[in-house]
């Protein structure tokens, strides 16, 4: 397991992260014990979360997935990395959601409980806010580093020129900067490349991207024709999965699983392995957020810290199923 600076921070993470947003819904506690146990086994320090987690539920669940990490890491806490989010509603108010200083204040204080700690190592704005300033968000989370009861500040699904707006607003008010991007990247998805990478590459930022089996399709477990099968991540509530559904369950993504599955058996190739392997080895990534909701699902990505690095012939092939795709707006 490689061990990797985040961004140009002197934080030391794994190249794997374990994801977190079955915990509470799609597993059950024991089963998400079972899932943190064999990370932390395989040599994973790196744990990522949010306050509104369990996906597929609504606000009033919220804090459970933050709640069953707390119970597990007690006894642990120094050896890891703790990241977490906030920004979606977790009540029903008007400032239970969203980056005003106001609501960013409560949510901290609320994760801390839940987590049983006095401090996240990352805190991460969970998405970008039109309707609160740069400035007020930036300066909110500011004021975390300084009390602290945070060490980092990060975002997830982020455009590029708002992450280097929010860095110039920080320079210029000597706040603290955003240190690393959350994005989605996978082999079928890889819109970031032209913008978020070379920014995050240019600013020092570290990227921990997610979805990087792109949601279960490039196991090979879904079939072209198929329907979303109950308790997979296409097929849960709160519109989680409609969104999955909109981002790959099109008939060209079906196509390019299948042509990926295929190269794979030629080049005597794990599907899984490789398609984790091809995230981290990709320029400017410093850790992948892997997921499950089985602790057996985890077996497939963290072999992938074992692979040897993609040959470039490798790499132009697999190069092939993102341009074969349609171009479509970006979905998050």
């Amino acid at each position: 397991m490689k061990i990797r600076n985040l961004g140009k921070t002197g934080l030391r993470v794994t190249e794997l992260c374990l994801g977190t947003m079955t915990f509470g819904n799609q597993s059950d506690r024991k089963t998400s014990f079972q899932i943190l146990d064999k990370a932390y086994e395989a040599g994973i320090n790196f744990i990522d979360t949010a306050d509104a987690y369990p996906l597929g539920k609504d606000f009033k669940d919220a804090g459970k997935t933050e709640s069953i990490i707390g119970e597990w890491i007690k006894g642990k806490r120094d050896e890891l990395v703790i990241a977490s989010k906030c920004f979606m509603p977790t009540g029903p108010g008007p400032n239970d959601m969203g980056m005003s200083r106001k609501h960013i204040i409560s949510a901290i204080d609320k994760t801390l409980e839940r987590l049983g700690t006095d401090y996240l190592d990352l805190y991460q704005i969970h998405n970008f806010d039109p309707m609160t300033p740069i400035e007020e968000m930036m300066g909110a989370f500011d004021d975390l580093v300084h009390q602290g009861k945070i060490r980092y500040v990060g975002v997830s699904n982020w455009r590029s020129w708002q992450v280097a707006k929010a860095n110039g607003i920080a320079e210029k008010r000597n706040f603290a900067k955003v240190v690393s991007i959350q994005p989605r990247y996978n082999l079928l998805f890889r819109m970031i490349e032209d913008d978020i990478v070379p920014m995050a590459l240019d600013e020092g930022a570290g990227i921990i991207s997610f979805n990087p089996l792109a949601g279960g399709m490039l196991t090979g477990r879904y079939r072209k024709g198929s329907k979303p099968e109950s308790g997979t991540r296409f097929a849960l509530g709160n519109n989680a999965g409609d969104l999955y559904q909109e981002r790959y369950w099109q008939n060209a993504t079906f196509d390019a699983v299948e042509e990926y599955l295929k190269w794979c058996r030629e080049q005597d190739l794990d599907p899984v392995s490789t398609a984790v392997h091809w995230v981290t080895q990709q320029p400017g990534i410093t850790s992948a957020i892997i997921g499950a909701s089985k602790a057996e699902q985890l077996d497939g990505s963290l072999k992938s810290t074992q692979a040897e690095d993609l040959t470039q012939e490798q790499l132009k092939w697999l190069d092939h199923l993102w341009y074969m795709l349609p171009r479509r707006k970006e979905i998050r």
